[in-house]
């Protein structure tokens, strides 16, 4: 396949033109709603979709479930099985593949435009009649356990797992989502046949399109692959909730001679009024790449890890400020102090006028970064859409990064940091935690 095609979909506030102006929404005879920008450009046309549950779904003791459907949906198919599938792919030189998350389950398509009207069909078959026959469905689960054996020592792996554990206790969040060693031989095709029935639906569908593709022909193509599935779907009802564990601290014995950190405590939900202003003060604490204080105060200075961050993790029942880093065991206890006292800090304190305009500038001016290819634009069409934006945030995200104050930036770090209490996990022997 060729590379995904260069496509120009930018606008700084106040000037250029408007990325949602580009979108046309586009409703097929079924009622299905797509996003599509249309350009011609180069012959190509990239497809994402995603359908409500993910792994949130795996039933309770089968962890890994949704991450195992999406493994063997293209993997035979109608009546091509899997080695006959992956050829006709190869032939048209069509791209089909797809994954799960927390929330959703994803699918993408890329395709040469002459050979729309084969990749739109072969999409239909996966989504329609993927044939979870015995050979993949063995060979798929077997490369999932190899993978899951060969990071039973990596402590990257193991402080983010026993993190989410202490995080989301008895939760579908604290789960992991490519499944566990111990339950993987739990998971049988007919719980695979359960859950793509109990989520593929139209109503938990979102859908975009992008390239050389009018809107008519989409919204044939749109029916032809998803019109035939059930209106509603039969979800698990996944319950809200927050961080457990701050103030806690976990060590994870390994004889290395690094500690990996993850930290992390309750976050601000997406549609709260001081997510943006909170995403602004999480670019400030550690989601910059230079001008963040705990890069700064933990590498420049002091010269205690190479790299260290922080992010906003949004889901949609439940969110998180999470950070980490990996320092050498004699220095971990001296790291978390740093970081602990950075927190409080800004929770106290609030970002300077400095730190306030360059986190808003970075964060304006990279935002094109996410809309420079095709498959990145139907990327972030999709993930608007799963997250409940329309299209006119496409313009309206960098005008309120920009309108956030000081006064408006005080308040998020002292909701979203409050009295700087984590939940704190170490992979190694760090010395003087414990």
């Amino acid at each position: 396949m060729t590379a995904a095609a260069t496509h120009s979909l930018n606008s700084d506030p106040g000037a250029g033109p408007s990325r949602a102006a580009s979108v046309q929404k586009v409703l097929s005879k079924a009622g299905i709603e797509a996003w599509l920008v249309e350009d011609y450009a180069v012959p190509l046309i990239a497809v994402e979709f995603a359908f409500k549950g993910g792994a949130s779904q795996d039933p309770k003791g089968k962890p890994g479930l949704a991450s195992l459907l999406a493994g063997v949906l293209d993997e035979g198919a109608g009546p091509y099985d899997s080695r006959a599938f992956h050829a006709v792919l190869d032939d048209y030189a069509i791209e089909i593949s797809f994954s799960a998350d927390r929330d959703i389950l994803t699918g993408r398509m890329q395709t040469l435009a002459r050979h729309a009207d084969k990749a739109f069909e072969l999409l239909r078959l996966c989504v329609n009649e993927a044939r979870l026959d015995d050979e993949p469905f063995e060979r798929v689960k077997s490369q999932i356990a190899a993978g899951l054996k060969s990071e039973i020592n990596d402590p990257d792996y193991a402080a983010s797992r026993v993190f989410r554990q202490h995080a989301y206790p008895d939760h579908p969040y604290g789960a992991p989502v490519r499944g566990d060693l111990a339950t993987l031989d739990r998971l049988s095709q007919s719980d695979l046949k359960a859950m793509r029935s109990a989520t593929f639906s139209r109503d938990g569908l979102k859908i975009a399109a992008v390239g050389a593709i009018d809107a008519a022909s989409l919204a044939s193509h749109v029916d032809a692959v998803f019109g035939a599935l059930p209106a509603k779907g039969t979800l698990v009802s996944v319950p809200e909730i927050t961080v457990a564990g701050l103030g806690t601290l976990h060590v994870i014995d390994l004889d290395i001679p690094q500690s990996t950190i993850r930290f992390g405590r309750q976050g601000i939900t997406r549609r709260n009024p001081d997510f943006i202003a909170a995403t602004v003060v999480n670019h400030v604490l550690g989601g910059g790449i230079f001008s963040a204080r705990l890069f700064r105060e933990v590498r420049e200075k002091r010269g205690l890890a190479y790299s260290v961050y922080s992010q906003l993790v949004t889901f949609d029942h439940g969110a998180m400020l999470s950070g980490g880093t990996s320092t050498k065991n004699e220095r971990a206890a001296e790291s978390m102090e740093v970081i602990k006292h950075e927190i409080q800090s800004l929770a106290e304190a609030g970002p300077t006028a400095d730190e306030l305009d360059k986190a808003k500038k970075f964060l304006i001016g990279s935002y094109a970064l996410r809309f420079d290819t095709s498959t990145k634009i139907a990327g972030q069409l999709v993930h608007l859409q799963t997250e409940g934006y329309d299209v006119d945030f496409l313009d309206e995200r960098n005008r309120l990064i920009a309108a956030v104050t000081m006064d408006d930036a005080k308040r998020a770090a002292t909701r979203l940091l409050d009295k700087g209490e984590l939940l704190v996990v170490v992979a190694g022997r760090p010395e003087g935690m414990g």
